[in-house]
């Protein structure tokens, strides 16, 4: 099949506009909890869900929502460590079906939770979404995984980055055995867990974002603050001089 490339996806306005906010205002009805008049459904396993995005703002994309658990108000880093291995095998499956259908130039995976990560509904959910004419390992080079390592057991690490792709801290983890995606969702929930409980009193958000390259799955586990002007301005990221103490401190928490 032969792609177009193109740098920049259109954004529907009319359509954003019409989407439900429940990470803010609370007192907006989830759409995701009343699971029984939910539509577009494309795939499903217990409380694990994926369906078409009811409100498709990207054009020349599919958009589904991954709905992670049937509890509104948890939150990843608290699941249950055998919800946590399913809903990561689910994810990770779905998201290569996805890849494999031929249809997309490339298919992205992420994670918004908290205010500041720039998601809308506070009910648990990934999005996978499929992009027709973007290539996004283009702005995408290994170095961005590369980092002070907090643990490791073959085929799969997870480190602080040296060199992030916004800046301060990020956590990577890489995974080059995809028999070990047990231990991938394990570090990533220990990231999780560790952003949202000991890294900073203002963290509330965070964002994951799934990579798949040079033949591994490469998972960046980001807080989310307000972005730097050096970087929203110019591009250039910004590396906090105290990432070894995170890692230690991870660590002393975790390991």
């Amino acid at each position: 099949m032969t792609y177009s490339t193109e740098t920049h996806l259109q954004f529907v306005m009319n359509i954003g506009q019409q989407k439900p906010e429940s990470i803010i205002n609370r007192e907006t009805a989830c759409p995701f909890c009343d699971r029984a008049s939910l539509t577009g459904i494309l795939a499903e396993d217990g409380p694990l869900m994926l369906l078409k995005n009811k409100y498709p703002v990207l054009q020349d994309t599919l958009q589904t929502v991954l709905i992670e658990t049937d509890e509104c108000l948890s939150e990843l880093s608290t699941y249950d460590p055998a919800h946590m291995r399913r809903l990561m095998r689910f994810a990770v499956q779905e998201w290569e079906r996805l890849e494999q259908s031929g249809e997309f130039r490339s298919v992205v995976m992420f994670k918004s939770h908290g205010p500041q990560s720039g998601g809308t509904i506070r009910h648990p959910h990934m999005q996978i979404v499929g992009l027709k004419k973007v290539d996004y390992l283009e702005h995408v080079s290994p170095e961005q995984f590369e980092g002070i390592r907090i643990a490791a057991e073959p085929g799969v690490e997870l480190n602080v980055s040296s060199k992030p792709r916004i800046g301060f801290y990020e956590l990577n983890v890489v995974l080059s055995d995809l028999e070990q995606i047990d231990i991938m969702a394990a570090y990533i929930q220990k990231s999780a867990h560790y952003l949202m409980h000991h890294f900073h009193k203002a963290c509330n958000s965070y964002n994951l974002f799934f990579y798949r390259l040079s033949g591994t799955i490469c998972v960046k586990i980001m807080p989310r603050f307000v972005a730097s002007p050096i970087y929203v301005g110019f591009g250039i990221p910004q590396v906090a001089d105290r990432i070894g103490q995170v890692a230690q401190e991870m660590q002393q928490l975790y390991f």
